[in-house]
């Protein structure tokens, strides 16, 4: 792929609002809904982390194409965020290698329009474009890394992840790092954030992505195997006598047990830290209480699904909350404007139904 850096975006395909509204609800409802609710100062620049963040993973999952060009294409997309801006030859290129094998209509509207998510990116001040580009710089290796480890990795022989620090990467480069992102973005336009420790709460706010993130690796295990995929490390597997090959049988799940429980503690974990860090918000930050408040509360109920499936190794079941569930907990947080006391109590409840 050349490097064109006088090249300069054609105009959007789609206007602003549109891409933070009809093409973010489309590839993720339910950040859709968070979003929603974030104070409007913030709500552009997230919206538009999201969509690159969910562009270059749609890039890493088109399986497809061969994993040499898959990395290829996401170097090329990272490279978009290295001040010059996005060059619309370049972001072709990608778009020419991924799009005729990308059969997910949502993900390749997004591609499609990702020339508009760069104008939008364009007009951004300087310092939110370099907190966007900080985030893709640390969030694109994560991917890379899932490429590099897995590269061998098939639906018969799934591979492990080395170590448990792998996995602590892993979860840093996809989520943590959003923690920080989401911290120093919040911190630069929510004026009664001003008393906030930045570097401190960037490093709870790094807990708090990497619990979210972990429930996801839990939840998912059994899809993810399909893939050759498993974050499950492979010293944990070898405590109970268990190889990746034997996740494929449900049978294992046994087994498997004391391992997800210990993964599901160390979530647990991060999540409580996650709680901290909402508590942290001043209350009359109402709608960026209710943003930390319902992922924490909704992986927790996640959590306890994965903690009594019997199912989970069943790549055609997912567990996941049920809609009416998430709903009554947004209302019951909206009406009563994220009271801390009230929330910590059920936090505390549904922690202890999981651990």
């Amino acid at each position: 792929m050349t490097d064109s850096p006088q090249e300069t975006l054609a105009p959007p395909g789609l206007a602003k609002d549109q891409l933070l509204t009809d093409v973010l609800k489309r590839v993720s409802r339910s950040f859709y809904l968070t979003l929603n609710i974030l104070p409007p100062p913030v709500r552009t620049q997230v919206g538009l982390a999201y969509l690159f963040a969910r562009a270059a993973d749609t890039i890493a999952d088109t399986d497809l194409i061969g994993q040499d060009l898959r990395r290829q294409c996401l170097s090329q997309f990272k490279a978009q965020f290295d001040g010059r801006g996005g060059r619309s030859k370049e972001i072709q290129e990608i778009q020419g290698a991924v799009l005729p094998h990308q059969s997910q209509s949502a993900e390749r509207l997004l591609l499609e329009r990702v020339d508009g998510c760069f104008r939008v990116y364009g007009e951004l001040s300087g310092e939110d474009q370099e907190r966007i580009s900080s985030l893709m710089q640390r969030l694109i290796p994560g991917m890379e890394m899932d490429l590099a480890v897995f590269a061998e990795g098939s639906r018969d022989h799934p591979v492990p992840l080395p170590s448990m620090e792998d996995l602590d990467r892993y979860i840093y480069h996809v989520a943590g790092c959003v923690g920080e992102f989401w911290t120093q973005m919040m911190c630069a336009h929510l004026p009664s954030l001003a008393a906030w420790n930045v570097p401190e709460m960037s490093k709870v706010g790094v807990r708090f992505g990497k619990g979210l993130q972990l429930t996801n690796v839990v939840k998912d295990l059994a899809r993810d195997l399909q893939r050759g995929r498993c974050y499950i490390p492979e010293p944990f597997l070898h405590e109970v006598g268990l190889r990746p090959r034997d996740l494929l049988q449900k049978e294992s799940l046994r087994s498997l047990r004391p391992v997800l429980d210990r993964l599901i503690h160390v979530a647990l974990d991060h999540l409580d830290q996650g709680w901290l860090y909402t508590l942290a918000i001043p209350r009359r930050e109402t709608r960026l209480r209710l943003a930390c408040m319902w992922p924490i509360l909704f992986a927790g109920h996640t959590l306890r699904r994965v903690a009594i499936s019997s199912d989970l190794l069943d790549p055609s079941v997912n567990v996941k909350m049920p809609k009416g569930q998430v709903y009554r907990l947004m209302t019951g947080t909206i009406l009563t404007g994220a009271c801390g006391y009230l929330w910590t109590a059920y936090w505390g409840h549904l922690r202890k139904q999981i651990a």
